[in-house]
């Protein structure tokens, strides 16, 4: 449920996202006590629930009612039979029971069409704040029957994705939320249902995935420049080493990571191996970004300004450092660096 590194376990964050599925308001649980109530009752049946990514539909954990359709089946059957009993019609007890006969057979077919089931849930890739997440769900049917209109959503949502899923197959299903606010949270609840074949009963399922989603702060639309290097004093910036003139240059192969600026793009054009400057000229400034460089006194906006200036630096190649009260990140460059300073402006 949007990405960006996969998500693990480590302990929540202080924030609370609001998924897409937690579609209830405030106001509508304080002005109906039955929606309350109900809300409760999901609360407390979701938390004896197991955390697992994957799991196994039997039936233990399946269940089945019937639908508003099947209620009305179930009246009119009713109809039907007291009708056939006061004009002793046989025609009438004929189609009143076999009627009855295809709903219970409907029934069985439906909690089949579910039961056994195996779900397997892919790591969703963290996403920055206000982005959709997605994850994907993987389907495995072991049995020799095929499997019709399964329908997949989190927990109290309106929108289905539905699926069918061939004998001894699998299909892909990827769900999607909006992520409304940094940290790392556990994904929401999800439900799995299906009406197949005839709508009168409805079998479903809800599971807890074990999995959590990382949320990145919201990069700012529009940051001020990085801080340059003639306020290196007043900014807090380090030079790793100063350039002397007439020291030689010398050539390395590229290794992943190395600043764009740094690559003899001639060589290349002429070789075709892209051959890196490896000399005291090509070192960069270590730079050092810091909440007090924001300017900002809001604890959101200066993560989201940092985070800017994280991706901005990274864009650009430069050596650059993070720090954020006490947990300090080391000046580096490349894409795990980046990712460590995103977790670690996620996490802040």
């Amino acid at each position: 449920m949007t990405r960006i590194g996969s998500a693990s376990g480590v302990s929540p964050s202080k924030g609370h996202t609001q998924w897409s599925g937690q579609s209830e308001s405030t106001d509508s649980l304080a002005w109906n006590p039955i929606a309350r109530v109900r809300a409760r009752f999901d609360r407390w049946w979701q938390s004896r629930m197991p955390l697992a990514d994957s799991v196994t539909l039997t039936q233990r954990n399946v269940y089945i009612l019937p639908t508003r359709a099947g209620l009305m089946l179930g009246a009119t059957l009713l109809v039907l039979l007291v009708a056939s009993i006061n004009y002793q019609l046989n025609l009438g007890y004929l189609l009143t029971f076999l009627l009855a006969g295809c709903a219970v057979v409907a029934m069985h077919v439906s909690h089949a069409n579910l039961r056994g089931m195996t779900l397997t849930l892919g790591a969703p890739d963290a996403v920055f704040s206000g982005a959709t997440a997605q994850f994907g769900i993987k389907l495995l049917n072991t049995s020799k029957r095929q499997r019709y209109a399964l329908g997949l959503t989190v927990s109290n949502a309106k929108q289905w994705v539905h699926t069918d899923v061939a004998a001894q197959g699998s299909a892909n299903v990827h769900l999607a939320w909006p992520a409304t606010q940094r940290g790392l949270h556990p994904l929401p609840t999800l439900s799995v249902q299906t009406l197949f074949p005839l709508g009168t009963f409805r079998v479903w399922t809800l599971w807890r995935p074990a999995a959590q989603l990382l949320v990145y702060p919201q990069p700012e639309a529009r940051p001020p420049p990085l801080p340059d290097d003639a306020s290196e004093a007043e900014h807090g910036l380090t030079r790793t080493a100063p350039h002397h003139h007439g020291e030689p240059d010398s050539f390395r192969p590229y290794r992943r990571g190395d600043a764009l600026k740094n690559i003899l793009w001639k060589k290349a054009a002429k070789t075709g191996e892209l051959v890196s400057r490896d000399s005291v000229a090509a070192q960069q400034h270590d730079l050092w970004l810091d909440r007090t460089l924001t300017g900002l006194q809001h604890t959101e906006q200066q993560l989201s300004r940092l985070c800017a200036w994280v991706l901005r630096a990274d864009q650009l190649g430069l050596r650059y450092g993070l720090r954020l009260g006490g947990h300090d990140i080391a000046a580096d460059h490349g894409p795990a660096h980046l990712q460590r300073c995103l977790r670690a402006l996620a996490l802040a």
